[in-house]
Order: structure tokens, then sequence, then C-alpha cells
């Protein structure tokens, strides 16, 4: 497994040095969500600007079978362009394709409180992610007995997925992907020695729907209980043969090649102001539309246009952490998973950076002009997926979104940004409506209410589950507040300003007094502490002071201020909330436990074990928390409280605790978990399934949770590097098995800088920095340092 040609990324939308870099920049590819109805100019690239990367440099996942349908979720090979996604097995006579549009979402509002003082977290009220349709390949005379030489791959690089096999002395190939600018799926059957393709496309839905037939086009429409209304179509082309339409089966018949063509939507629109519906909407006639308009390019056109829009965000990184064996190298993905995963297997490399570039191609084909990512991205095997396919916001949407910028995709954030900003009218209104409730245990002991605040689960309909989540709003400003820092986007700055407000509001209302004692002088002093809380998700659940809460309050003042001064606004409430943030109490050492304090106690009052690392927030992905600037009784105490975590446990949770030993420069314990989660998921255990998918334990079987697909990579590129304001730090926790030698160009920097880098035996010995606005930061290497002043649109190289 190599990576293609060297290409990186300085700043959002903004390719440098890409393979048709200044195509993409005239394709659309972020900034804002792109509602189903809103079909736009596609432009077409000259055939002579692009090139598909070739097999032999392409980053490549292979399988010598195809998916069991059974098992879809664990071996299916998923494609999506951001807004609609696939998962297929690739099988010779029977493919199946199971579609999710990331909107398709039942439920509503739900803005009412139970008995408890919580929101009702059920299928009914609150709501769930669920699929859109069933496609279905057949060509009955393809069946495995009757074929040879079958080979199903997923090509990272050139976002292809291919099957290919032998049939009576015809070569058949299959090549699927999902068109962001075509806005489809594109199935394309072609055969070299002579051979036909006799055969169907069959479409159902999952929902009680009945496909219906209009020329050479199938559609499924109709409305859930909510009243969304939703689509799915499809149609075909060939240049030989016959293709025909009845019910809900296309029949091609004595075709040369065939290119099957599907899309799908809903009517569901960003806005508050419509309950998130667009009336004017018809999703049958846009799906129809759709899939007639891209089958009417040809299929030389819509892969043209598919490979210039991929490539330039794909190619902006590329991953090269050693050379794996060619015994490694022989073995297909799955093989090559089990041997990894065996005990005192040797490290292979090239699955690990094909591992990251996994990370990346999802990230990709799964939040673009739509809503974020959820739990489990845009791919289930089931309409009730499980814990509702939501968005939990006291970690899992955060770690979904970690990888963006670091990974050279930060124009993939805009789904999640977008989508906090559509919320904010709907989580302010039940905040300030019924937070307060005397029932809810959380509510402020103070009795005022401002800004807004979240539930641990939310919707895409403004909705909030399950029980209220206090800090959920600090969480969130985080990660908005950090995208803003790797982009330097005032664009950016100015759409997530309200919320940063909002948010300082809440707690402004919520922050309650208490009096602390110090420990060596005995001195007494006041201090604001979170009212009544949990530390997610253990422990009691009156507790006040959770060392959680108090670091993403301190981190959301301090960017609430550098925001406010950046764009000269309220300069009278930025003076409050600095006077709020000097009163804060910070968390301690207990001088119990050895640890820092979980809760505002000595005592530990949950489970030294637990999943969360919800204290350790202010080391990851906090900044309060290094090894260069916090006193070492702190880095002791953070130190031990992290080793007492263990290190087995759910993907995610090894993901975030593999980023925190990353930030305490042990490359060791944090490469132990990067193997931990590419272990084989066997007989429902945690650990990663054939097709790359993190899996999580259920006990009675196993279900896809994707944040560690993309947490598992956020911490292999902190290893690499790290960076915060001011300073860039190489190498930081490299482990032996990627010392040799190894460069990875495109790493996304705070400050608006990306990085290439490269090192042998252990050291730097190249790196290079860019940046499109300029920008002033200090670079280390170990005990080596310089300060760099980058000029606009100018690249500095660096060698230690």
């Amino acid at each position: 497994m190599t990576s293609p040609a060297e290409q990186s990324s300085t700043s959002r939308r903004t390719v440098l040095r890409a393979a048709g870099g200044a195509l993409g920049a005239g394709l659309a590819f972020g900034g804002g969500m792109r509602p189903f109805a809103a079909a736009a100019a596609v432009r077409r690239p000259k055939a002579s600007t692009v090139h598909q990367v070739p097999e032999a440099r392409a980053v490549t996942l292979r399988y010598p079978t195809p998916a069991d349908e059974a098992k879809i979720i664990e071996q299916g090979l998923p494609l999506g362009n951001g807004r609609i996604g696939a998962l297929a097995t690739g099988g010779p006579a029977s493919d199946v394709l199971y579609l999710t549009d990331a909107t398709l979402w039942t439920g509503g509002l739900n803005d009412a409180l139970q008995d408890d003082g919580q929101f009702p977290y059920d299928t009914t009220q609150f709501g769930s992610f669920t699929l859109l349709a069933k496609a279905t390949v057949s060509l009955p005379d393809h069946t495995a007995s009757a074929v040879t030489g079958y080979t199903r791959t997923l090509d990272l690089s050139n976002g292809l997925s291919t099957v290919s096999y032998d049939h009576e002395g015809v070569t058949y190939r299959r090549e699927s992907y999902a068109s962001h600018p075509d806005d489809v799926i594109v199935v394309r059957l072609t055969q070299s020695g002579g051979g036909r393709y006799t055969g169907s496309l069959t479409l159902a839905g999952w929902h009680g729907e009945t496909p219906a037939a209009d020329a050479t086009t199938i559609a499924l429409a109709a409305a859930l209980p909510n009243q969304l209304k939703y689509a799915a179509a499809v149609t075909a082309v060939s240049t030989t043969g016959n293709i025909t339409a009845a019910g809900s089966t296309l029949t091609f018949t004595d075709c040369e090649d065939v290119t099957l063509v599907l899309s799908g939507g809903t009517d569901y629109t960003p806005d508050d102001a419509t309950a998130f519906k667009d009336p004017s909407v018809d999703p049958r006639a846009v799906a129809t539309g759709r899939v007639r308009a891209a089958a009417a390019v040809g299929a030389a056109g819509l892969l043209r246009t598919h490979l210039a829009d991929y490539q330039a965000l794909f190619g902006r990184m590329t991953v090269d952490l050693g050379p794996s064996s060619d015994a490694q190298r022989s073995l297909d993905t799955g093989a090559r998973l089990t041997a990894l995963g065996a005990p005192n297997a040797p490290a292979d490399p090239e699955l690990e950076a094909a591992y990251l570039q996994f990370g990346r191609y999802l990230m990709i084909s799964g939040s673009r002009d739509s809503v974020p990512l959820n739990l489990q991205g845009l791919w289930i095997d089931r309409t009730d997926p499980d814990w509702m396919g939501d968005y939990h916001t006291d970690i899992n949407v955060q770690m979904n979104y970690w990888l963006a910028e670091r990974a050279g995709l930060p124009d993939c954030f805009d789904a999640f940004l977008d989508y906090c900003v559509a919320q904010i009218p709907s989580w302010t209104r039940t905040t300030q409506k019924v937070f307060n409730d005397p029932r809810n245990g959380f509510r402020n002991s103070s009795g005022k209410v401002a800004g807004w605040t979240t539930a641990i689960s939310t919707n895409i309909y403004g909705g909030m589950g399950w029980w209220w989540h206090p800090a959920g709003n600090a969480w969130l400003c985080n990660s908005l507040w950090q995208h803003y820092e790797f982009t330097q986007d005032r664009a950016v700055l100015k759409k997530i300003y309200p919320l940063l407000k909002g948010a300082c509001e809440f707690w402004e209302a919520r922050l309650i007094t208490t009096t602390v004692t110090d420990p060596v002088t005995g001195a007494s002093r006041e201090v604001l502490i979170d009212d009544s809380d949990w530390s997610p998700e253990q422990g009691p659940t009156d507790a006040k002071g959770i060392t959680y809460a108090q670091e993403l309050v301190r981190d959301l003042f301090v960017s609430y201020r550098a925001a406010a001064a950046a764009l000269a606004r309220d300069t009278g409430y930025a003076k409050t909330i600095a006077a709020l943030q000097a009163r804060l109490y910070l968390p301690q050492v207990s001088p119990t436990t050895g640890r820092l304090e979980e809760w505002m106690s000595p005592d530990d009052l949950g489970e030294t074990t637990h999943r969360h690392l919800s204290p350790l927030i202010g080391l990851f992905p906090g900044d309060r928390i290094t090894p260069a600037d916090s006193p070492a009784e702190l880095l002791t105490g953070v130190t031990n409280l992290l080793t007492s975590r263990g290190m087995e446990s759910y993907g995610w949770a090894c993901a975030w605790r593999a980023a925190c030993w990353a930030r305490l420069k042990d490359g060791e314990k944090a490469y132990q978990l990067i193997r931990t989660n590419l272990k084989p998921s066997l007989n429902t255990s945690n650990g990663t399934s054939p097709n790359l998918f993190d899996m999580y334990d259920l006990g009675s079987r196993a279900t896809l949770q994707i944040d560690a697909n993309f947490g598992t990579p956020t911490a292999m590129l902190e290893m690499l590097l790290y960076s915060r304001p001011g300073v860039v730090e190489l190498l930081p926790a490299l482990p032996a098995a990627w010392a040799a030698s190894g460069r990875v160009t495109g790493i996304g920097a705070r400050g608006g800088i990306t990085v290439d880098l490269a090192w042998r035996d252990g050291k730097v010995t190249e790196a290079t920095l860019h940046s499109a606005g300029g920008a002033t930061t200090e670079v280390r290497a170990g005990a080596w340092k310089r300060t760099v002043r980058l000029k606009p649109g100018r690249a500095v190289t660096l060698r230690p």
C-alpha cells in the first residue's frame, strides 16, 4: 500500500501543488449545506486535466471474496458523497447496496421533559436516522461457482470501489463511486473479451414504499410519520443492448456495458423557522431528474468529474510510516488485520498508514454539504440503528471532527459548523424554556437561565434526547473555536461568535460560589464552580465543580475573549467573562489517590477504569495542560489518572487514550492503543472489522460506532505533530515502530499552517511549513527550536 503523488493543502479550500488543484478549485466542495432541491450546474473537467492514480501507487484495500449481506456492516465497502451513502456487498451474481441519506430522520423537536426532568430518548419522539432504500444488481449467470479470479477493492486514492472476476473466458469489471458534483452513486459494468451483460437492478424500500417505473427510471417516494418527504431513484444506460423498466425493476439485456445511476434525498432544510422542512421540494422529481441528468453525461464524463473533485481533497495528504514486508503486502486486507492482531506480531506500517487514510476517505465520503457525521456516519445496516444514530455531545460527535483540520480536510468540518448554527435557535428556546424545570436535577440553583446548552443526544430537528448536558455547549464551542484556530478564517469566527457568547451567558447564570482552602497555606478563597452535574457518564449526578465542566468552561471563556477581541465586539461583556474566568476553580491533584481529581473531591466517586476520560479534557483536546508548561505535580496527577484508566476499552475510548498519551509524549503507549484498535473484531468483540470499520461490542452482536475511525487517525497525527497557538512541535511521540523512516505531507497545524514532515532514525530530517495567510510560530523538534515567520502564500523549509 503506497501513497499517491505528493500533494498538500495550506488553507481552507486552497490546494497547492496538487495534481488537478486548479481544476478542483473550480468545483464546489464546502461552504454550507446543499439542500437536495438545490441542484447546481456541474463544471466538467477536460479529459487531459484528470489522471487516475495508477493501481501501483494507489492506497487500496483488497478482499478475495464478496461481503455477506448478513454482515454488511462489517464486510460491505462504504461509498458516499457527504450526503448520500451506500454499503455494497460486491457479489458477482447479486450486488446489494444499502442506501442512505444523511437527513432521513424520524422524530422531531422533542422539547418536553419527562417526569425525571430529562428528555424522551426513543425512536418516536426523539427519532432516529434510518435507511433510504435497497438496490440489488442481479446477474443470474455469474454465480460464485461459475466465476474465478474474484477480487474486490476499495481504492482510497481515487474514491472507487471495484469488483473484478472471470466468467466463461471474459473478464468482468464493476466500478462504483459516489459523485459529489453530480450528487449520485454510479455503478459501472464493463467487460473485456466480448462478453455481454444480462441482468437487472431492483429498487426496494425499507418503510413500506411501492417503487414505480417511468420510462427507464425506477423511483420510490413517501413521507415519514413526521411528514419528512423522501425519495430514491435509479436509471441505467448502455451503448448496446436493451434496457426496460417495470415496477421496481430495471432490466438490461445483451449489453456490452451498463451504467447504473442512483440518487435520493429528502425535503429537509437547515432552517428552524420552517421546522427543518421545505414543502416546496418534491424529492421524487428531484431524484428522478438528477439520475437522468447524470446518465445523460455518460460514464467517462461522470468519472472524470468525480476524480477531479475527490482527488482535490484526498490528495492533500500523503502518509508514509515506513515499509511493510513483502509477506505482509501479499495478504489481503482482512488477512493483514488478522496477522497484525496476533500476539507479538510486528508492525505493518503500510496497513497502519492505510487505516489513517481510510479515516480521511470516510471524512470526505461522509461530511460534505449536509448534516454532520453521526454515531454511524452515513452507513447503517438496519432501519433502527443503535443509539438512534444520533449526535452524542459528550465525546462522539466531537471526536468525529478531530481529524478534519489535522488531515487537511477543514472543508469537511463545515457540515458540523453549519449544523450547530442551524440548531442554535431551537437549543436556545428549549434551554430557556425548560432547563430550570424543578424536575431537572441539573437545573441552575441560582434560578437564572440564559443562553443555550444541549442534552447528551441531539437530532437534526433542534431536538434533544436523554439527559441534559450542561457542559455540552462548552465542548461544542471547543470544537468550533479550534476549527477557527486551524483555519484562521474570519468568516468562521463571525459564524461561531454567537454560539460562543450564548454559551458564556449560560455559564454566567449557572456558576455558583463556594469557598476552598489552600492545602499548603491554609488560606481560604471564594471560587466559581459548576452546579449539580455528573462526570460523563458516571459518578453522582449531583456533584458540584466536576473537573470536566471546570476545564471546559475555562476553555470557553478563553476562546470567547479571544473571539471578542479579534472581532472588536462586546468589550464590556468580555471583561465580565474575564472576571468570571479569574474566579474559576481549577482542578487539583488528589492527596488520597495521587491522581487528578475527577470530582471536586480527593476521593474517587466512580469507576477508576471508566471508558470516558472526562477529567483529562484539559490535556486533550484542550491545551491547558502540557508537558512543557504545567507543574510537575499536575503532570504526575494527570499521568496517574490516565494510567489508572487502563489500555483496553471501546475503540473511541482507546483513541482518546492514545491522543492523551501522545500529548504526554509517550509514543509507545499511544502506539499500543492504536494497535489495540486495529485488532480484528471477533465474535462481536471490540476491534476493527475486515472493511476497517470500528466495531463496538454490544454483547449479542457488534455494531459500527464510527468515532474511533476518526479518533484513531487523529491520535496517529498527534504522535507526529502537535500544534497549539504559537507552537508547532514535530515528532512529539514517535513510536519505535515508525521511527526508522517516514514522511507525511499536508498535516494541518493551528495558525493556518500546513506541514510536510520527514524523518529518519527517529529524528526530523526536514520540515516544510506552508501558510496561505501568513503566520509566525515557534517550531520545536526535541530540544531544538526556532521561530519561523511565514509570508502569505509562501513556505519555509527547516532541517533541524
